[in-house]
């Protein structure tokens, strides 16, 4: 099974589920935010999925720079797309696309029973 990988490579957590993936034999593609940016279709589709509050980074220093009204319009599910289209570094990492569904963040016992 081949999944689509995003995030971004300097980040920690990034590091540590592309470690596990290796490691587990799970072949993938990365897409790195940085170089690649953000698709707006992907990421209203993730939010639809999975909800705001779960795909968007409030502990990065990106979002806690935000004025109040946009870390208000990056709560609503609606209005969140063009902040994370603009600002990548807010989608929660990593993020995984595979047959079966998207995991969002890095959960060894998660990703086990959705990957393996």
């Amino acid at each position: 099974m081949a999944i689509d990988f995003y995030g971004i490579p300097g980040c920690d957590t990034v590091k540590k589920a592309r470690k596990w993936l290796d490691a587990s034999g799970v072949a993938y593609t990365f897409h790195d935010y940085k170089k690649e940016g953000a698709d707006a279709d992907r990421l209203t589709a993730w939010i639809a999925d999975k909800g705001v509050e779960i795909v968007l980074n409030k502990r990065g220093t990106t979002y806690r720079k935000l004025s109040d009204a946009e870390k208000a319009d990056a709560a609503d599910n609606d209005r969140a797309v063009p902040l994370l289209v603009q600002h990548t570094s807010m989608i929660k990492r990593p993020v995984v696309e595979h047959p079966g569904g998207i995991l969002v963040g890095f959960k060894e016992e998660e990703w086990s029973a959705a990957l393996l």
